[in-house]
Parts: C-alpha cells; sequence; structure tokens
C-alpha cells in the first residue's frame, strides 16, 4: 500500500477519473449506436454534429486514441451521407 500522502492523493483522484472516462466513453458509445439505428436522414444529420463532439472530447483527454476517433466519425459520416 502507498505510504505517502500524496500517492494516497494519486490513488482517488485516479479512481475519480477512471469513472468519469468510463461514463463517458459508454455515454459516447451509446450514442454512436442510436446513430446507427437511426433511418431519418433530418434526425440523422441533427444528432451527428454532437456525437462528433462527443468523440472529440474522448480523443482529446486521450480515453480513445485520435485515429480511432477519425475511424468513427468518417465511418458515421458516410452512414449520414447514404441515408
Amino acid at each position: 500500500m502507498a505510504n505517502h500522502k500524496s500517492a494516497l492523493k494519486r490513488i482517488r483522484s485516479n479512481e475519480a477519473k477512471r469513472l468519469t472516462n468510463k461514463y463517458q466513453h459508454k455515454t459516447t458509445r451509446n450514442a454512436i449506436k442510436k446513430l446507427r439505428e437511426l433511418t431519418d436522414k433530418k434526425e440523422a444529420e441533427t444528432m451527428f454534429p454532437s456525437v462528433v463532439s462527443m468523440l472529440d472530447r474522448l480523443a482529446k483527454k486521450n480515453v480513445i486514441h485520435a485515429n480511432k476517433a477519425a475511424n468513427l466519425k468518417s465511418g458515421l459520416a458516410k452512414f449520414v451521407a447514404a441515408l
């Protein structure tokens, strides 16, 4: 177990960050699934920017890799355009 006060604080803050990242990642994945289930082009076009924003945020915080975010955005853009 950690002996230093700073190490104990680091453990607490890491756990808090882990839970926040987990929540945001799961929320983004659910948003992507909802977007892919849509059949109405107008609705998909209104939802697309918010999903892209969520992906950018995750990539910026290094929750997911920047290339993964780019690949997901590209695939979603193709999906929305094809509707």
